[in-house]
């Protein structure tokens, strides 16, 4: 089953596409065009989530009552 994955992504130069999955900012991956960007981004969050990379740092948010947020 497809699972939809957010990332960010620029053009670099006129030659290189550079980006990472929105919730996992550090592992960042490169391309030569946006296709090939797309691909080496789908390996990384294969790699992720098969637990070939340890360590893996996330993106988390949290819900503050009113009046409490920093």
């Amino acid at each position: 089953m497809p699972v939809n994955v957010k990332f960010i992504y620029w053009q670099e130069d006129d030659d290189m596409w550079l980006g990472y999955l929105q919730g996992y900012p550090d592992y960042w991956a490169q391309g030569v065009s946006l296709e090939d960007l797309q691909e080496h981004l789908a390996d990384i969050y294969a790699d992720i989530n098969a637990g070939h990379i340890s360590g893996v740092r996330k993106v988390g948010e949290l819900t503050l009552p009113r009046g409490d947020a920093l």
